[in-house]
Order: C-alpha cells, then sequence, then structure tokens
C-alpha cells in the first residue's frame, strides 16, 4: 500500500478522475465562452497555464541537448562498425516499421471519428472535426518538401527562442554530427553536453512531480470546454494503441527473429518470459536491463561482448512501442482538438515520433517528454497531453515490455550476423 500511496503515476489517475469529477459536479459549459468567468474558474484556467508553461519552458533545452547527447553515445559505439552498423539499422528499421503500423491503424480504422466531442473555446463555439486529416493540396511532394526545408534551416538561436521544433532538432543534429567529427570523445565538451542533460532531466522531474495538480486543472478544464463522452474516445484510442502494440509485439518482431535471427518465436517467448513479465510490472526497460542481459547471454546464446554493447543502447535508443504510441497519440489528439493535418504535419508526426523515440528515457511516463516535441511539431495545443495522462499509464507497460523484446531480438540478430561473418 506504501508503494501505491508514493507512485505519482497513482495520484496523477486520481487527480483526473478527480477533475473530471469535480468539472460534472460544479462546471458550467457557459464559463468556456464567458469574457469574465467565475474567479474559481479563473484560478482553474491559472493552474492548467502555468503548468504548461512549465513544460514548455524546458522544450527546447530538452530536444536540443538530448538529441545531441544521443548522437554522441551512437557515435562513440559506432567505432565497432560492423556490429554498430548492423544494431543501428535494426533499430531505426524497427522503430520506422511501428511508426508506420501506428499511422496506417489511425487512416484505415480511426474509431473515433464519429464520436461527437466538440471543444468549446472562448474564439469558436465549437471546434468541429476534420472530414479528412489531410488537407486538400497540401500533400504535393515539392511543397512540402519546400516548406520543411523553410522550417528546418533557420538561425538555431530563433529556433530555440520560438519552439521551432524542427529547427531544434535540425541543429542538434548538424552540431552533435560536427563535434563527434571535430573532437575527439574525451573532449570535455562531451561530458558538458551530458551533465546539462542531467541537469535538464532533473528540472523536468521537479515539474513532473507537480503533474497531479496539473492534470486536475487539465482535466477539470477540458471537461467545462467538452461535450460529448470522452471516455469513450479515450477507450478506443487506448484499445487502437494496444491492438497496433501488439501487431509489432506478437507479429513483426517475431517474424524478424525467426528470418533473421533463426528463433522459433515460441522459443522466443519461453525463453525469454522473465525480462517481459518483468517490463510489463515495472514499465523502465532501464530497471529492467541486467535481467534482459543476463537471460540473453544465457539462454540465446548472446556473448557479454553483444549484449554489453547492444541492451545499453537499445535501452536509450530501440523504442518501438513508444514511437507507435506517440504517432497514433498525436492523430487521435489533432482529430478531438478539429486540426487538419498537412502534409508538413504528418511528415512531423513521422519524424519526431522517431526522433523523440530516440531520447526517451527508460523509466515509467519517460515517453511523456518527448511526446511534447510530437504535439509541437503537428500543431497541437501542449495541454492535450494532459488528456493522454489520465490512460497513459496502464498503456506504458505493454509498450515497454515490446521495447524489451526489441532490444532482445536486436541483440540476437547482431550476434547472428557476427557468428555468419566469423563463419565465412
Amino acid at each position: 500500500m506504501k508503494k501505491v500511496v508514493k507512485n505519482l503515476s497513482f495520484w496523477v489517475l486520481i487527480a483526473g478522475i478527480l477533475g473530471y469529477i469535480f468539472g460534472s459536479i460544479f462546471g458550467d459549459p457557459s464559463w468556456a465562452t464567458m469574457k469574465t468567468p467565475p474567479n474559481f474558474y479563473q484560478i482553474i484556467v491559472m493552474i492548467k497555464s502555468v503548468f504548461i508553461s512549465a513544460l514548455k519552458m524546458m522544450i527546447a533545452p530538452m530536444i536540443f541537448f538530448s538529441l545531441i547527447g544521443g548522437i554522441i553515445n551512437i557515435g562513440e559505439i559506432t567505432k565497432l562498425k560492423s556490429m554498430g552498423l548492423v544494431t543501428i539499422t535494426y533499430y531505426v528499421s524497427t522503430t520506422i516499421i511501428a511508426i508506420m503500423i501506428g499511422l496506417t491503424a489511425v487512416f484505415f480504422i480511426h474509431p473515433w471519428k464519429n464520436s461527437g466531442v466538440t471543444i468549446k473555446t472562448k474564439d469558436t463555439i465549437t471546434q468541429q472535426k476534420p472530414a479528412q486529416f489531410i488537407e486538400e493540396g497540401s500533400n504535393s511532394i515539392p511543397v512540402v518538401i519546400k516548406k520543411v526545408f523553410e522550417t528546418a534551416l533557420v538561425n538555431p538561436f530563433h529556433a530555440l527562442a520560438n519552439n521551432n521544433i524542427l529547427g531544434i532538432v535540425t541543429a542538434a543534429l548538424l552540431l552533435g554530427m560536427s563535434l563527434l567529427i571535430v573532437h575527439h570523445t574525451s573532449n570535455p565538451l562531451y561530458q558538458i553536453v551530458k551533465d546539462l542533460n542531467i541537469v535538464i532531466n532533473k528540472v523536468l522531474h521537479w515539474i513532473i512531480n507537480l503533474s497531479p495538480i496539473g492534470i486536475f486543472a487539465i482535466v477539470f478544464d477540458f471537461k467545462v470546454k467538452v461535450s460529448g463522452d470522452i471516455f469513450s474516445e479515450l477507450l478506443s484510442f487506448a484499445l487502437l494503441v494496444f491492438g497496433a502494440t501488439m501487431v509489432h509485439g506478437l507479429l513483426v518482431l517475431p517474424s524478424i527473429a525467426w528470418f533473421f535471427g533463426k528463433l522459433n518465436p515460441i522459443d522466443l517467448f519461453k525463453k525469454t518470459a522473465r525480462p517481459l513479465l518483468l517490463a510489463l510490472s515495472t514499465a523502465s526497460s532501464s530497471a529492467t536491463l541486467p535481467v534482459t542481459m543476463q537471460t540473453c547471454e544465457e539462454e540465446l546464446g548472446v556473448t557479454k561482448g553483444v549484449s554489453g554493447f547492444v541492451f545499453p543502447l537499445g535501452a536509450t535508443m530501440n523504442m518501438d512501442g513508444t514511437a507507435l504510441f506517440e504517432g497514433i497519440a498525436a492523430i487521435f489528439l489533432a482529430n478531438l482538438y478539429g486540426i487538419e493535418l498537412s502534409g508538413v504535419a504528418m511528415f512531423s508526426i513521422f519524424f519526431m515520433a522517431m526522433l523523440s523515440s530516440v531520447g526517451a528515457p527508460g523509466m515509467p511516463s519517460g515517453s511523456m517528454s518527448g511526446m511534447q516535441m510530437v504535439l509541437l511539431a503537428a500543431g497541437i495545443p501542449l495541454e492535450a497531453i494532459g488528456i493522454l495522462l489520465v490512460i497513459e499509464r496502464p498503456l506504458d507497460t505493454f509498450r515497454t515490455a515490446v521495447n524489451v523484446e526489441g532490444d532482445i531480438i536486436g541483440a540476437v540478430v547482431t550476434q547472428r550476423y557476427l557468428d555468419k561473418r566469423e563463419a565465412t
């Protein structure tokens, strides 16, 4: 019971439920369109705005330095050449497949299409959902490419000041790669970047600890503004995420293990049951890391060299379940807020979901920091993240298990490749 009481996710869930109940009992839908609503509601909106502003405050530095740090880490290990090439190719490929599964599920299924949920604002009484997700005439390839480059290639300081996510990412990628080329890994700049990431994550940790208060205000305000059954919307979203995650975890990854790792799917799940169950219970790929490494070395014939190389990298870079979740979540929230997604926005969702999953912390709900990057890139209000936090933790357990499964199969595929190369 003490563990439950100390669990932040428990209090986030309680805060979300209380916010919905209080909003239903005490809230008045007319407040959303009033010029001067009651003081009580103004305080709620103020708390919500402060919480969201605190999150926004850290987005630009978090993205900038986490991506540079990720490039540094990848650059250090790719010195092992063949092993690094195979591992990173596998991670990038499976992440792209996961995102495509998620976006395909959204466009062909999208069970929330005709829910009747609308959101009231002062500017627009109701935001009607778009008839289609991509605007007419915006998906011309030359137009999309031109707009992407115009957004990406801007002054880095201007991008940081204006939360231009694509511009921040582009600057971080270019600076990170140039740092690898110009300076040796022993250069003090490398340690400075790592220390800055630690400091930024600490500040984010403080903000996240206040999330129950922020979530209460967000859900209360959302209940006042929303008409329709939002819980049925969330349930349909959760079921779609779960189904897409299971397709990736039970079909795609075992198929890769079979064809490239020569590992029967039944043997795969039988021998890896311990780390997968631990991932389900802890929702942390980093916490599962020692058990995962031991299991692969003892049960799957992975050498210590491969294990020590693949798994630490995978714990931060290989987040298939996270990428899949973020792709679906962005489309779901855009639909909920009545936002039509252009070709540029779709590209941004795909690109940002992949990048944010690479830098996602291997801890419970770690993907929510990267989710901010995806939402801003697609032009979705950041307050929408509060809606996800209400149901995010149960989904987090399953996608963490898929992340760990992907790491295990990556180690097996890399080991088989090296064995085959040595044999020839």
